[in-house]
């Protein structure tokens, strides 16, 4: 959110002109097309005034001394020159309607792209307090509604404000008298028209507010919708989709309902102006037709009358058009609001390349806590990942494992202490650097809507064809995708939903191998597959780790028995290291979760009958 020094916000339209600094000069070139198109547009009201005293007066004597002498002479004049008029004014339409829309999708591209790509630099913690669905609200219907105002409500106002110079400029030159009568209600207009856009701006920015939260739930069930299904609870979640609703609807009720209170008040205001000239105006008319000392010709006081529907009239479309620019404002907010937030993970300066099996890492005493105030999720950890060996790090849920691999991705920075690659602390090293350095196959395997080949080359989208099919080789995955319809091209569906788990989590270490990383992670890679499938990872996981950097996170103890070594980490403390064959022998944290795993822990205990009611007599 932007604000003053003074804690008060930054108005909406400034924050916007600060943002579209690089399109101003295309909008003083639309402003300019907008502006000469409404004065051509009022040029046939003063023609047809002057044809109106061309003929009830027996021609105009301005007219008379430019050449043309005769009254068919100035008639035909007038239409030649309204011909040019109109030519003008349709010229001016044309250019200043291609102007506004083209800057409309300029901005609203930038903008999009400005915000989205400011949502990839952002920390994990700032997703947590965000729905997806309300950021594809900003990113989509708020970037598309500022998009809707440009397009036509910047023009609106902009020929509003013209119209009221420039005719009331004719009017004070034509009659002081009748034009301030004319002009009599644009005080109260203008103050009307701030008075509503100020009680509008909160309620608009509720109804936008509220269209994200819809978003968000909206998003959350479509991509539960299994869930949604498997529990039967359609109707509840319909339930809970009206509900939002609803809310959305009762927000833009209280919006509409002021907004369109707007312009009834403002036509009985303009009602006064035009009936004030059409009165006062005629009797100046009257007297000077009879010869008397008014001020006006037959044709000024038609031009007065044209003049004053062209003034007053547009003024009634304030309210459309305000309800246009307060969406706008609020959507301009919320944009913004994205494009302004800065990260807190950046990146630093400390450029490194790695040679394969290089890359060590060390955890010097790190704790870390995702909220603060809550349990540290690790705490005063210390731990090294030699180079080229794989390390382990198993405990029971909860215990902190996965958050290591985060703190060495960056996607979170420790409260404490520090991690180092080859001695150098990640927070100096360029945040690209260190996760082309890195590759995680994660127990939540995210696929995109595309083709197998896409997916496997999403590391290295200039990898060829052969590459692939090598990557693919080594998980084992190449024989299955042979099987599929267009083979590699094989489209795969949102989030990998044509394919099953265990075969979604080969293309996922496929994709790994592929991108070929110096630190391999590897975060539950099995968890979710079933014993054959598991082997044939296994298999898959130990070739890619051979003589590489290998940290493995696994709650099935069996995956990681060949580990160089292996931590247990118990409430975000290494309590135990060792290999497999020591830790077991100790009998301690590790060999009580590998009995559990075996079935070794499991004991048949027979019930004792009435065990705990029976009280025995000791003997005496």
């Amino acid at each position: 959110m932007a604000e003053r020094t003074d804690g008060t916000r930054v108005a909406p339209l400034r924050r916007l002109w600060r943002y579209g600094a690089p399109y101003r000069r295309r909008t003083w070139w639309a402003t300019t097309h907008s502006v000469l198109n409404k004065l051509f547009d009022l040029a046939p009201p003063l023609l047809i005034g002057l044809a109106v005293d061309v003929v009830a007066n027996d021609g105009d004597a301005t007219l008379d001394r430019i050449g043309f002498t005769t009254q068919r002479s100035q008639i035909v004049g007038i239409a030649l020159l309204t011909f040019f008029v109109w030519a003008f004014e349709s010229l001016f339409q044309y250019l200043h309607q291609v102007a506004w829309r083209n800057l409309a999708q300029d901005l609203q591209h930038d903008l999009r792209l400005d915000a989205y790509a400011n949502v990839q630099s952002l920390e994990h913690a700032w997703f947590q307090e965000r729905a997806t669905g309300d950021l594809m609200a900003v990113l989509n219907d708020d970037v598309n509604q500022l998009e809707r105002f440009l397009d036509i409500g910047a023009n609106e106002i902009i020929q509003v404000l013209t119209t009221v110079l420039a005719v009331g400029a004719i009017f004070f030159w034509l009659d002081p008298s009748v034009a301030m009568l004319a002009i009599a209600p644009m005080p109260l207009i203008l103050w009307g028209s701030f008075w509503f856009q100020r009680r509008l701006e909160p309620r608009y920015e509720a109804v936008r507010n509220q269209a994200g939260f819809l978003n968000g739930q909206l998003a959350n069930n479509l991509l539960g919708i299994s869930t949604v299904q498997s529990f039967t609870a359609e109707d509840r979640e319909a339930a809970r989709i009206a509900g939002e609703s609803d809310r959305y609807r009762q927000a833009n009720r209280s919006a509409i309902t002021l907004s369109s209170a707007f312009t009834p008040l403002i036509r009985m205001a303009i009602l006064i102006g035009f009936t004030g000239t059409m009165v006062w105006g005629g009797f100046e008319a009257i007297e000077d037709a009879t010869g008397g000392s008014g001020s006006l010709t037959v044709g000024q006081y038609s031009v007065l009358l044209f003049l004053s529907q062209r003034l007053l009239w547009p003024l009634t479309r304030l309210g459309e058009t305000f309800d246009q620019y307060q969406r706008a404002m609020a959507s301009t907010n919320r944009i913004l609001d994205v494009v302004d937030t800065q990260p807190t993970i950046t990146s630093g300066t400390t450029r490194l390349t790695l040679e394969p099996g290089a890359g060590a890492v060390t955890f010097e005493h790190v704790t870390f806590a995702y909220e603060a105030g809550s349990r540290a999720a690790v705490d005063g950890v210390s731990l090294t990942l030699e180079a080229g060996r794989t390390t382990a790090v198993v405990g029971p849920t909860g215990s902190g494992k996965s958050t290591l691999m985060r703190l060495l991705l960056r996607f979170y920075d420790p409260d404490e202490g520090r991690v180092c690659i080859e001695g150098h602390d990640v927070r100096d090293l360029d945040l690209g650097d260190l996760r082309r350095l890195t590759g995680l196959v994660s127990q939540d395997v995210y696929l995109f809507h595309g083709t197998v080949r896409e997916n496997i080359a999403y590391g290295r989208p200039e990898a060829s064809l052969e590459d692939v099919v090598a990557a693919a080789t080594v998980a084992e995955i190449h024989d299955f995708v042979q099987t599929l319809p267009q083979g590699y091209d094989t489209v795969v569906g949102e989030r990998g939903q044509k394919l099953s788990g265990g075969q979604r989590q080969r293309l996922s270490i496929a994709r790994a191998v592929l991108k070929d990383p110096v630190v391999l992670l590897l975060d539950e890679a099995t968890s979710a597959v079933d014993n054959e499938t598991e082997a044939a990872i296994q298999r898959s996981l130990e070739r890619i780790s051979a003589g590489r950097t290998t940290l493995v996170v696994a709650h099935r103890l069996s995956t990681v028995r060949n580990a160089d070594v292996i931590h247990v980490l118990e409430a975000g403390r290494i309590v135990e290291s060792g290999t497999h064959d020591e830790l077991v022998s100790r009998e301690g944290a590790y060999a009580s979760l590998w009995a559990v795993q075996t079935g070794a822990a499991v004991r048949h205990e027979p019930r004792r009958r009435n065990e705990s009611s029976v009280r025995r007599t000791p003997p005496s």
